[in-house]
């Protein structure tokens, strides 16, 4: 199988006034002036059998630290603005069983509208084999799928894969979002082995144990693809080999997907550790997400150097929750 590459590719101001006999007053330091935040966020309804009411800009309210942010926009993501490029990435370490559920999630493409590109692409040896670029054509990235090879390769990493996406992802005004098919375990970097600290010395030197921790990264995905402004979502298929039988290895897995969903502004779909007996409910649930979203801009206050700012984002309006990144990207101030 050919192997593509992933794609290709405020103002500061002091015044000094002088006096005619030349001494200066002293300079006044301004505050940096506010920069625009854009950013998609998820309207959901904490009861699921209840109408979800339509969100306005005074609805929303950006806090960050004591101080509330002014919101300038909110647009739903819908008519016009309904683009969205989704990126199904599937893990080639899955057990073939999943195969059960791929129809499942080509009647989920075959039935997104034409405003939604869809790109599909499997994860292995820590980057993505992309099989289908971004396209407006569902019936062709329907096809796209296979069956995931259910083997393992020497650099099996679901994160440093979704790294390698969003990293050669080109910006552009659009929601861009990810649908990882995965157990999350972390092949390559998920043990770590620690000295025993208890229990008897046997030997002159210590004695370490390897029970695998959450992948470092999953932090790493999660802040880059909050400053490239991506969304992930997974849907948790179990894999293949003695990590797939290892419930402390599955639980980890799933541990760190929940992780990068809850701190990118998406959703985890599982049912628990074990294979979901379908997809359906799941997609369809995520259908509603997108259904739901909103682009918001408000105005944050820059530092001196560019970088990710905490950020919450709540709503006083009743049975509504808001699903955003936990950190937005801040231009540097000018």
């Amino acid at each position: 199988m050919r192997s593509y590459t992933l794609f290709r590719a405020v103002l500061v101001a002091s015044c000094v006034f002088g006096w005619s006999a030349g001494t200066a007053l002293p300079q006044e330091k301004t505050a940096p002036r506010a920069v625009q935040v854009h950013l998609v966020i998820t309207a959901e309804a904490q009861k699921e059998d209840s109408e979800l009411p339509a969100l306005r800009q005074d609805d929303v309210k950006v806090k960050q630290g004591k101080s509330f942010l002014q919101v300038t926009q909110l647009i739903p993501a819908r008519g016009d603005t309904a683009g969205l490029q989704l990126f199904i990435l599937v893990d080639d370490t899955l057990d073939s069983h999943v195969g059960n559920n791929l129809n499942d999630i080509r009647d989920f493409i075959s039935a997104q509208p034409p405003a939604t590109l869809i790109g599909i692409g499997y994860m292995s040896n820590a980057g993505v084999n992309i099989i289908q670029n971004f396209t407006p054509d569902h019936a062709l990235a329907a096809k796209a799928l296979r069956l995931p090879r259910g083997t393992t390769s020497t650099m099996d990493s679901p994160y440093l894969s979704l790294i390698s996406l969003v990293k050669g992802w080109p910006q552009q005004n659009v929601r861009r979002e990810v649908l990882m098919v995965t157990d999350g375990i972390d092949r390559l970097r998920g043990e770590k082995p620690t000295a025993s600290q208890l229990g008897p010395a046997y030997g002159p030197v210590p004695v370490y144990h390897s029970m695998p921790i959450m992948s470092p990264d999953v932090n790493s995905a999660s802040e880059i693809s909050q400053r490239y402004n991506v969304i992930v979502h997974s849907l948790y298929a179990i894999g293949v080999g003695r990590a797939a039988r290892s419930s402390w290895d599955l639980q980890i897995g799933l541990s760190g997907l929940s992780k990068l969903a809850d701190e990118t502004g998406g959703e985890c779909f599982s049912l628990g550790t074990s294979n979901a007996v379908s997809f359906k409910p799941y997609l369809e649930r995520l259908q509603k997400i997108f259904d739901s979203q909103y682009y918001l801009v408000f105005l944050a206050t820059p530092g001196k150097k560019p970088g990710l700012q905490r950020v919450k984002l709540t709503t006083e309006l009743a049975n509504v929750e808001i699903a955003a990144p936990d950190n937005v990207w801040v231009a540097a101030e000018k």
